[in-house]
């Protein structure tokens, strides 16, 4: 099982106490951002608010938007399995929807380096350094 940054008894009480609450302002408040997805076995819809940032354009590809979000409380969740098992899923960041697709994690300094140097120092002393990577598709 790999490493979790968050205690599973945090995990459990934010998820049943204060996502609620945060996904009320997540999809308007950047940095915070809702991922819409659906149960890989279920299929029910699901709604997660996650910390999300536009990562820098590269010199590669300068015209593709590409998001990153901190993986918290690890990669042994359920809405990553799920956005993992469907190789996409919805993103509402600052009042707009958009797809999100291409999917790869990225570990440590490869990741970290992508997010604002602030938000780089807190993910280092919650020790976070798994983040999900993706392509952002125009606005739906």
């Amino acid at each position: 099982m790999a490493d979790m940054p968050i205690p599973h008894l945090v995990t459990r009480t934010n998820k049943r106490y204060v996502n609620p609450l945060v996904l009320r302002v997540s999809s308007r408040v950047p940095p915070f951002a809702t991922v819409h997805h659906r149960g890989r076995r279920s299929g029910r819809p699901f709604t997660t608010p996650v910390l999300a940032f536009r990562e820098p354009p590269s010199a590669t590809s300068p015209r593709e938007v590409r998001v990153i979000i901190a993986l918290t409380y690890g990669s042994d969740v359920d809405w990553l399995r799920n956005v993992e098992a469907a190789g996409l899923f919805g993103l509402t960041r600052g009042g707009r929807g958009y797809v999100v697709d291409d999917l790869r994690r990225l570990h440590g300094d490869a990741g970290l380096r992508l997010v604002p140097g602030v938000i780089r120092v807190a993910l280092r002393g919650l020790r976070v350094d798994e983040l999900l990577d993706g392509r952002v598709g125009p606005p739906r």
